[in-house]
């Protein structure tokens, strides 16, 4: 293997090769998160063949410049892909490949550059997709925590501090709850320009709506305990190149590092060997046309093809509590919580359903019907799906968070929409359904002034009715036991 660095447009890049002669294909990892991290990951791609060449982007670790999130990444991308064609030991065929924003830079190159410089093929795993994306929900609701953790880790400044968040808020544990949210980098006693230039876009969509236009084979990546499968599954429908391939696990941001609770022997993939083989396929044209991959089902220790959504099931879950309730941002339903006060006036509408009497493999979008009352002009509603196993535990299954707009005191009929499942629940497990105004901290707290959550300096507790004989449940379920899948043949078919 032989290995060097050079700068391309000036910005630092490793270079790794294989053994012999060549001329290799090339793959590319653009990343905002320190090259020399990378370095294991190189070498395996050089030990199978290919030339890999891993480059800090512009302002990051060794590269110089302004680092600015989301803006530059095509056009430098662009160059190295040019760089890369242009060199003896490349045969010319390039993988763009990366994880989270490195992901946004693998698509927009292969989305947004121009013709001569996209890749042949693309690897996005759990794509951070771009601002707006990663701001917010879909539903238009800020997602809080996470941002915050980002940006005072990686945001306006050459290297990363991972744990900076956690420091700040060792030493101030309100830390998320002073107001206004834009003031936050002052009590984090750095100077973050970028901060408040996140919540001004609102551009959701822009990448899924280039995707329909893609030229080239897709393998996306994510895990069921992600904050962005939403956007990776839509990535995945909505590819336009000659194939695409899914592969979601029961895993979270950090893929295989990060298991959840329901994953199982089954689900301990190498996805280092997947990606190598995925890719020879890919430049070789060699995979089939068309969407296919595979699902992990949480809790079984299966795989099901992607796509394998269940048929609709409406629940009616009976009411424990919290018909009427306070969602007081000044005390607002946790996010990091699951434990339910049981005492004092309640703070959210608590349903359940009866005991399962026997296994449900849940695969699909999970949806909440209210109708339901807010006496301020502005609202969220959170909705959160907890499963009781008959060990009396209680597990996570999904949330969703939506704005409403109505007038104060006007009833309304609403979905919310919780996202997607993939797991087998147990016999004897009680799905608990919780109706909230907020979800804190991991999404910004609505003030219910009207005023932007995250400019606010006020807030308002706001009256909420619900109506429990029109709460419907909807889950996605198998009607029979699936037949597994290998994860593997369903990627490289």
């Amino acid at each position: 293997m032989t290995a060097f660095s050079t700068a391309v447009d000036g910005l630092a890049t490793d270079v790794r090769l294989p053994a012999g002669d060549g001329p290799f294909p090339a793959v590319l990892l653009r990343t905002p998160y320190d090259q020399a991290k990378h370095r294991a990951e190189a070498c395996g791609w050089a030990r199978h063949g290919f030339a890999a060449v891993v480059q800090d982007v512009r302002g990051r670790f060794a590269s110089p410049g302004e680092w600015r999130p989301y803006t530059n990444e095509a056009a430098d991308g662009a160059a190295t892909a040019r760089w890369i064609r242009r060199q003896p030991w490349g045969d010319g065929r390039l993988v763009a490949v990366g994880a989270s924003y490195a992901a946004h830079c693998a698509l927009v190159l292969a989305l947004d550059a121009p013709r001569d410089a996209r890749p042949d093929a693309v690897i996005a795993a759990v794509p951070a997709l771009g601002l707006a994306e990663t701001a917010r929900e879909a539903s238009g609701v800020e997602r809080l925590r996470p941002r915050a953790g980002w940006w005072a880790a990686h945001g306006d400044r050459r290297d990363s501090d991972e744990s900076a968040l956690d420091k700040a808020l060792a030493t101030d544990p309100g830390l998320l709850a002073h107001l206004p949210l834009t003031a936050l980098p002052g009590r984090l006693g750095r100077s973050l320009p970028s901060w408040a230039d996140l919540w001004r876009h609102h551009d959701r969509g822009r990448l899924v709506t280039r995707a329909a236009h893609a030229g080239l084979p897709l393998l996306a990546v994510g895990g069921h305990h992600d904050h962005f499968t939403d956007d990776t599954v839509a990535m995945w429908r909505t590819w336009g190149g000659p194939s695409a391939r899914l592969l979601l696990g029961p895993w979270g941001h950090s893929l295989l590092s990060a298991p959840g609770p329901d994953a199982g022997p089954a689900h301990r993939l190498n996805l280092g060997e997947l990606y190598v083989r995925w890719a020879r396929r890919a430049l070789s044209g060699a995979l089939a046309p068309g969407r296919h991959g595979a699902l992990a089902l949480g809790g079984a220790d299966l795989w099901l093809p992607a796509g394998a959504d269940g048929v609709p099931r409406t629940q009616r879950p009976r009411l424990l509590h919290g018909a009427a309730f306070t969602a007081d941002p000044g005390r607002p339903v946790r996010s990091d919580d699951l434990t339910v006060p049981t005492d004092g006036p309640p703070d959210r509408c608590l349903l359940v359903t009866p005991p399962l009497p026997r296994p449900l493999d849940v695969v699909g979008p999970v949806g909440a019907l209210l109708r339901a009352t807010a006496h301020t002009p502005s609202a969220d509603w959170a909705a959160r799906l907890v499963a009781l196993t008959p060990e009396g535990n209680a597990e996570r299954l999904a949330v969703g968070v939506v704005r409403r707009t109505e007038p104060a005191g006007r009833a309304a009929e609403f979905t919310i929409g919780l996202g997607r499942i993939t797991r087998r629940l147990r016999a004897g497990t009680r799905l608990r359904l919780e109706i909230a105004g907020h979800h804190f901290p991991a999404h910004a707290r609505n003030p219910h002034t009207g005023d932007d959550p995250v400019t606010a300096r006020r807030l308002l507790a706001s009256r909420r009715e619900v109506e429990p004989a029109a709460v419907e449940l909807t889950l996605h379920v198998l009607p029979s036991r699936p037949t597994p899948t290998d994860p593997a043949e369903e990627i490289l078919r």
